[in-house]
């Protein structure tokens, strides 16, 4: 399996399984919480009928034993005695925690904030002496058991945090090893060219020169196609290099280009140019901007299977930005297509390696500080939008 070109079905699988195990975490803690929560409820308990039973009793062998094996041995769970109207009966108390040299009315203020939260908690616990009145036990978590609560969430959210944080590091990682790799690649290819390229000039000059090759019109073309040579050259060097961005026509630009391609192509295929903008100007690299038109109208050519009509219209956003339309009248692209058109690698041909659209939103997105979407696609054609800024 590609991994890549399956990253999407990874990432769910990725998130499914720390779906199940932060799942399993919180079952799993939770069955603890309540089995600690019940035998807090059963130490309490005890702890009501051994007061009960101190009180009622006259044998001070067994009250002995009774407060020091049962209420004494409560050092956890915080717990108040009230009387029948849940006033707190003083130093009826246990595991509260009070400020030193407190006041009666202080301690008496707090209990009572403490009994409020423990009504919430847990239902009061009845002590009946002797049938003459009653009094009652509340109590709340400890602090052992809140602790084991929260515990997994807290733990989930350091693990988060701590996985968020890798993931950004490797992705920066990542693409500081793709850049990398694009500007060895742009650079080792200009540099190919750079030699065939110095030969065919050298032959174009020749055939000039030529009295045999004279008045041919295949020499005008062929110097076109050196020129175009030339262009991608320097395509390729301003990928390996920050690219210098000037103000431009860029609906002239537009038009040299097509004017250019569409010798190259089917005569079936038919170009329009268009622009509504009060201002074309806009700040470009030419000839990575014709790459970037090159890539689109190849990918719509190859849409229409060589037959139809390619519209490229220039329209304002604002005073600041401008739009780029890119139309054919194709077959369109599915979902799935359209979700992955940018993605390197992908591609709907045979013998494609699917870096062309990859390359044209790099150009646009990093080299431009741009933005290219599929704005719309159906069965009846795809619309590309380029968004730039204004010189």
């Amino acid at each position: 399996m590609n991994i890549y070109k399956q990253k999407n079905t990874v990432k769910a699988i990725f998130i499914f399984v720390a779906m199940l195990i932060a799942i399993a975490t919180l079952y799993y803690t939770n069955v603890l919480v309540n089995k600690l929560a019940e035998r807090e409820e059963k130490l309490i308990d005890l702890y009501a009928k051994g007061m009960q039973h101190i009180i009622n009793s006259e044998d001070n062998e067994n009250i002995g034993f009774l407060f020091s094996e049962i209420v004494e041995i409560n050092n956890s769970i915080p717990v108040i005695l009230t009387d029948e109207n849940y006033e707190p009966i003083p130093n009826r108390h246990r595991n509260i925690d009070l400020p030193e040299n407190a006041t009666e009315e202080e301690i008496n203020s707090i209990l009572k904030q403490e009994l409020t939260e423990m009504m919430q908690q847990h239902p009061p616990i009845e002590v009946a002496y002797q049938d003459v009145f009653k009094n009652y036990v509340f109590y709340k978590n400890s602090f052992l058991l809140t602790q084991l609560k929260y515990y997994p969430f807290v733990q989930l959210l350091i693990i988060g945090s701590f996985i968020f944080v890798a993931y950004l590091a490797f992705s920066y990682s990542r693409k500081s090893e793709q850049n990398n790799v694009w500007v060895g690649m742009a650079k080792e290819t200009a540099h190919q060219l750079g030699t065939p390229l110095s030969a065919l000039m050298g032959w174009l000059d020749y055939f000039k020169n030529s009295d045999k090759f004279k008045n041919e019109m295949v020499i005008n073309e062929l110097e076109k196609d050196i020129e175009r040579l030339g262009v991608v050259t320097e395509r390729f060097s301003n990928i390996g290099s920050i690219p210098v961005l000037q103000s431009q026509n860029i609906l002239e630009s537009t038009t040299n280009f097509i004017n250019y391609y569409k010798k190259r192509v089917s005569q079936k295929v038919h170009f329009n140019i268009q622009s509504t903008s009060k201002n074309n100007q806009c700040l470009l690299n030419i000839p990575l901007y014709e790459w970037v038109l090159e890539n689109l109208c190849k990918n719509a050519v190859d849409a229409m299977q060589g037959k139809g009509n390619l519209t490229i219209s220039i329209n304002d956003l604002s005073e600041k930005q401008l739009a780029i339309y890119v139309q054919d009248t194709g077959s369109g692209m599915t979902k799935d297509q359209k979700n992955k058109v940018f993605s390197p690698g992908f591609t709907t041909k045979k013998r494609g390696w699917g870096l062309g659209l990859s390359l044209t939103k790099r150009i646009v997105e990093e080299y431009h500080k741009g933005k290219i979407i599929v704005k719309e696609t159906s069965n009846k054609g795809t619309t590309f939008e380029i968004i730039l800024h204004k010189s």
